[in-house]
């Protein structure tokens, strides 16, 4: 830590924010000039600012996870935690970052705001790190190396003696983006936050929790490490609605497990079925809610659906995803409807 974070933040005293100067319960809040008389929305009291450290979620949080809540960073959405880590550690116009495409493009998109160079490694390809060049790409510069597994849009997990061979082999921060685990076979590195102090595992409540509204990401490291989240954070990053509203969800995690049983079930049905269709190539293997299906004609198809309604992402411009199609799981009545239309599609005439 002391090596590889930038000294401005290292030596940042953060905002104080009123509600972090007093702990406990008052009778009378007269410290952050809020609206005493109540709010707008009567449904819900929102007049106080939210607590700045969540405390009350991340000690549920800290149940579920078997993570301490000092562990643990909630943030809006786990874009927040990528913008945090990056301005934590690289130092704009001469540090970079790693990633490895095709993967999730807020990386990129935070370090290029940030001033910081991406440096992009491909997967293999069988869509795992590609070690030796990962060990060329990387330089003194390099703080940090951003690992999503399982892999948006490709779907398959990386192995994870390859990302044990990062994190003992890199002097900088290994951040392994978790957000779709819950529908993977293979474990958690949770597990792994005391063998590894620079690894930093990222979740999110937007896919298996069926929380996309309300914009909120979890990520977990050393206390080391969440304490300087923390500071850099805005005072009041997770609203008082969001926070009662996750406080509550963790209260159903058997809805969440019959969510997640239900999507894999209806994942299986979509690797059965959509091979069936002459157009489709290929469909990679998946531990996500979604597919990457391979096709002759990713354009056509993709037009074909958005003009009958159905919104699917076209990912075949991207390495390892010549002619994808990402296709999510959806209901089953979603589905059976995707099925349909797909067997009313004519593939272009090679004229």
């Amino acid at each position: 830590m002391k090596t590889i974070l930038r000294p401005n933040i290292a030596a940042l005293v953060p905002y104080s924010s009123a509600r972090e100067d007093f702990k406990g319960n008052a009778e009378v809040y007269l410290d952050a000039n809020e609206n005493a008389l109540g709010s707008a929305i009567s449904s819900h009291v929102l007049n106080r600012y939210p607590d700045p450290l969540q405390l009350k979620v991340k000690e549920k949080l800290s149940k579920i996870k078997s993570v301490a809540p000092a562990n643990i960073f909630l943030g809006n959405g786990s874009d927040e935690a990528i913008d945090i880590l990056i301005r934590a550690f690289c130092n704009p116009g001469k540090d970079n970052i790693i990633i490895l495409p095709p993967t999730y493009g807020m990386y990129e998109v935070a370090a290029k705001i940030n001033d910081v160079t991406a440096k992009a490694v491909n997967l293999t390809k069988d869509a795992q790190l590609d070690l030796a060049e990962i060990k060329i790409a990387k330089d003194k510069n390099t703080k940090l190396i951003f690992v999503c597994t399982p892999n948006n849009p490709t779907g398959g997990t990386i192995n994870i003696k390859d990302i044990e061979s990062l994190l003992t082999s890199f002097n900088g921060v290994v951040v392994v983006d978790e957000a779709y685990i819950d529908f993977a076979d293979e474990t958690s590195m949770l597990k792994d936050l005391n063998k590894y102090p620079n690894l930093v595992t990222m979740q999110t409540f937007s896919k298996a929790w069926g929380l996309a509204g309300l914009r909120v990401g979890m990520a977990f490291a050393s206390a080391e490490i969440i304490s300087v989240m923390n500071k850099i954070k805005a005072p009041y990053n997770v609203g008082e609605l969001a926070q009662q509203l996750i406080a509550e969800a963790l209260e159903n995690t058997e809805d969440v497990r019959k969510m997640v049983r239900t999507l894999k079930k209806e994942r299986e049905l979509l690797i059965e079925k959509l091979p069936t269709f002459s157009f489709v190539k290929d469909i990679l293997p998946s531990q996500a809610n979604f597919l990457l299906v391979k096709t002759t004609c990713p354009n056509e198809l993709y037009n074909f659906l958005i003009d009958n309604n159905i919104v699917v992402r076209n990912r075949a411009s991207l390495p390892l995803c010549e002619g994808g199609l990402r296709i999510t799981v959806g209901t089953p009545e979603e589905n059976k409807k995707l099925l349909a239309l797909l067997s009313t599609f004519e593939k272009p005439s090679n004229k």
